[in-house]
This record gives C-alpha cells, structure tokens and sequence, in this order.
C-alpha cells in the first residue's frame, strides 16, 4: 500500500505561509523561495539579538561619557575611579540614573571625586 503525503506536506506548507505573511512578492507565495526566505529571517533574527545586546551598551557608554564630560571628567579615568572607589555599579544603572536622575549622578561623579 502506498503512502499519500498530501495532508503533511499541506499542512507544512500552510506553516511556512503563515510565518512568511508580511513578506513581499513570491516570498510569500512560492514554496521553495518562502522557506529560503524563512530560514533567511531566523539567521538574521538570531544575529539581531547578539547585536542588540552590542549596541544598548554603546548607548549606556555613550551617555554615560556625555554626563561625565559636563562634569570634566573622561569616561575612562571615570570608570578606573569608579573602580578605585569599590563603587559597584554597572553602565545599565549608571545610564539609567544619567536619564532619569542626574541629580544622583552628579552625587555619584562628586564622591568618586573626593575618594581619588
């Protein structure tokens, strides 16, 4: 007896069609070009979220040394302070209060300051 494929190969397709929806022209239509565009869009997701990673720390960096220039300081002799004063905090949380608590900042750039 012979098998008939017909109900999985169906049921594969009309997966990868829902998947590819939003995409443009026969990448959402044509089998053989939908599943390269598929498996296209997973490698590029899976890069997109070691960059994202990458690139929120430049932009903790970036306003953490915007903050400590105003202060006249560097953000290298900063961090090498912050290091030397045993103050743990990260670029996440020292970004964060740049942004929503500059007044702390600058209590934070003062002591490290006062303790170098």
């Amino acid at each position: 007896m012979r098998v008939k494929r017909g109900v999985t190969s169906h049921a594969k397709h009309k997966k990868l069609m829902e998947a590819n929806s939003g995409y443009r022209m026969t990448k959402r239509r044509l089998v053989r070009v939908a599943k390269q565009a598929y498996l296209h869009a997973g490698e590029h997701a899976f890069a997109g979220r070691k960059n994202r990673k990458r690139d929120i720390r430049a932009l903790w960096i970036t306003r953490i040394s915007e903050a400590v220039k105003l202060q006249g300081l560097s953000y290298s002799s900063f961090i090498f302070q912050l290091k030397q004063a045993n103050i743990s905090l990260d670029r996440k949380i020292l970004a964060n209060l740049v942004v929503e608590n500059p007044d702390t900042f600058t209590h934070i750039v003062d002591n490290v300051r006062s303790v170098n």
